[in-house]
């Protein structure tokens, strides 16, 4: 929807936020890249994870527990 411009009736009723970054996509300010589930790390913020997955996003994010700071 952000790279296509054309308007037609199930973009009728789109809040002013999504309207907001498809004129800042398209001034290129910003890009909007898909991000497939394995790669999402933001789950560590919204969702509880198992703990192996919950160590490899804290590992991705650069977060370090604290037993390993000295």
């Amino acid at each position: 929807m952000f790279k296509n411009l054309i308007m037609n009736s199930r973009t009728k009723h789109i809040e002013i936020r999504h309207h907001f970054l498809r004129d800042h996509v398209s001034k290129d300010d910003c890009c909007i890249e898909f991000v497939d589930s394995e790669h999402q790390l933001v789950d560590i913020f919204t969702k509880p994870l198992a703990r192996d997955r919950f160590f490899f996003i804290r590992n991705e994010l650069g977060i370090l527990d604290g037993s390993s700071i000295e």
